[in-house]
C-alpha cells in the first residue's frame, strides 16, 4: 500500500499557499527535513498530518490518498510503475 499527499499539494494551491508555508507556520511547526520527506513520499508521523489538517481545516482524506500495492509496483530504479487507470 502506498500513501500519497497529492491532495495536500492541491489544497495548498487552492489556498494560495506554498510548501514552505507549512514550515513557516508556527501552529504546524514542521521542519524543512520533514517537508522534504513529504515531498519525496516518505513516511511522516500522523501527528504532523494532524497538525496540518487542523491548521488547514481539512480531514485526512482531503490530503492523503491510498493506493493498494496491487495497483502500483516498484521498478528497478526505485521509482514507481503505474498499472491500470492510476497513471
Amino acid at each position: 500500500m502506498w500513501l500519497y499527499l497529492n491532495g495536500l499539494w492541491k489544497l495548498l494551491i487552492d489556498k494560495n499557499m506554498k510548501k514552505m508555508d507549512l514550515v513557516e507556520n508556527e501552529n504546524i511547526g514542521i521542519s524543512s527535513s520533514t517537508l522534504a520527506k513529504m515531498s519525496r513520499g516518505e513516511n511522516v508521523s500522523m501527528s504532523i498530518l494532524e497538525k496540518i489538517c487542523i491548521e488547514l481545516d481539512c480531514d485526512f482524506g482531503d490530503i492523503v490518498s491510498i493506493y493498494r500495492s496491487t495497483s502500483i509496483e516498484g521498478n528497478n530504479d526505485g521509482g514507481l510503475t503505474c498499472k491500470g487507470d492510476l497513471c
